[in-house]
């Protein structure tokens, strides 16, 4: 019997996208000074548009999967001060972008930019294959009642293979909106990513039967071939 709420869930879904929305253009824009900012629109665009998509997707066939990855409370107190520490770096890598089209600061060719923004996809399109794989997927660090280790698709070859489209994402996202001085911050906040995996590490082995031989037989927990 489906438990969740989807009345409650639908809502959120919607408030999710139009927040999206709201929040981003302001951040983009306003700093900017203007709406002439092609690479913001482009990276709107491929950013809102298939995670709508994917959204109503799994509202429609998977509706507990949706309600476990909308989660944001991080239940582990390491886990909310490594979340703390990289919200400002976050931020502001966020903001810059919007300053260097103002200012001037700096320049990315277009076939740059275009590339940078093919690259936000495919990271995304990596965290979409990972939600697919993994049913348990959530945006928070947690065990619950029944969930098994997965081992199968991308978590063959890394065992945080959501964090590796998330890698992606953050390296390029501040070139698809063309800005070379925002790589900067967002370099710092993926430096958090290695904090939070080991720390999730440790809560999967002591939550999670079956994650210690897992470990064993996928080496590598972030990029195949180097960690």
């Amino acid at each position: 019997m489906n438990s969740v709420d989807l009345k409650r869930l639908k809502k959120a879904v919607i408030m999710r996208g139009i927040g999206a929305f709201l929040v981003l253009g302001p951040v983009f824009f306003l700093p900017a000074g203007t709406l002439r900012y092609w690479q913001a629109w482009v990276y709107m665009a491929i950013l809102l548009i298939p995670m709508t998509l994917v959204m109503i997707f799994f509202f429609k066939k998977d509706p507990e999967r949706l309600e476990r990855r909308m989660r944001w409370r991080e239940k582990e107190k390491t886990q909310r001060k490594i979340v703390s520490l990289g919200a400002l770096p976050l931020m502001a890598g966020i903001l810059i972008p919007g300053f260097d089209r103002r200012w001037g600061w700096s320049s990315v060719p277009t076939a740059l930019a275009v590339f940078a923004g093919v690259m936000v996809v495919l990271g995304y399109l990596i965290f979409v294959r990972v939600m697919m794989e993994n049913r348990y997927l959530s945006r928070i660090v947690e065990v619950v009642r029944e969930q098994e280790v997965v081992s199968t698709g991308p978590y063959a070859v890394v065992r945080h293979p959501m964090y590796s489209g998330t890698l992606l994402l953050y390296l390029f996202t501040p070139l698809a909106l063309g800005s070379l001085w925002a790589v900067i911050p967002f370099a710092l906040t993926v430096i958090m990513f290695p904090l939070r995996i080991l720390n999730e590490e440790k809560v999967l082995l002591r939550d999670l039967p079956g994650y210690g031989e897992y470990m064993e037989k996928t080496r590598f927990r972030l990029i195949p071939g180097v960690w």
